[in-house]
């Protein structure tokens, strides 16, 4: 095997896709309809990075491949809380779908609709709550959870916009959670 496919392989492997839409499409010429397949696909390895892509092609498996390489092309990194949760809540918009995406403590379990638990599941979150508000069309709610995850900052880097030490922005936290309790 030559070591470009065995580099291939050990990519392929450590990403995890999940399918989360297959349209079909029918373009009409001059002898009937020509059906073709749009798939969408959400990649991630389960350690904080994700991405979704679109591919259409006469056959599905080629229009989920397509899909697959998009979305391996625009991954983004999200920083998670503890391995498992969101560290704030988080709103994300693209069209008319919205979404509410909110930190959960441990043992929650992914409580979200059809395309927005296939990206917390390929981004490797266990315990998170969301809303989708407006369209239930799957691109429209994948584009409006990434919009979200893309705003998710962690700790140290707001503490570094604040010009305060991390310790100092933690122990504030610790003791906002202490009193609501």
């Amino acid at each position: 095997m030559a070591p470009r496919q065995q580099r291939d392989d050990r990519e392929e492997s450590e990403f995890v896709d999940k399918l989360v839409h297959i349209n079909r499409v029918a373009k009409v010429v001059k002898g009937g309809r020509r059906f073709g397949f749009a798939a969408l696909v959400v990649v991630g390895d389960q350690k904080g990075r994700v991405g979704f892509g679109h591919g259409k092609a006469r056959e599905v498996p080629e229009a989920i491949r397509k899909a697959s390489e998009a979305a391996k092309r625009e991954m983004i990194f999200v920083p998670l809380r503890d391995g498992r949760t969101l560290h704030h809540d988080l709103k994300g918009r693209h069209g008319a779908g919205k979404v509410v995406l909110r930190a959960a403590p441990p043992g929650t379990g992914i409580i979200a609709g059809g395309p927005m638990r296939a990206v917390f599941e390929t981004v490797g979150m266990s315990d998170v709550v969301a809303k989708s508000i407006g369209t239930s069309n799957p691109y429209n709610m994948v584009r409006a959870t990434f919009d979200a995850l893309k705003k998710q900052m962690h700790p140290r880097d707001i503490a570094a916009q604040r010009g305060i030490k991390y310790s100092t922005l933690q122990a504030r936290r610790r003791d906002l959670v202490g009193t609501e309790e």
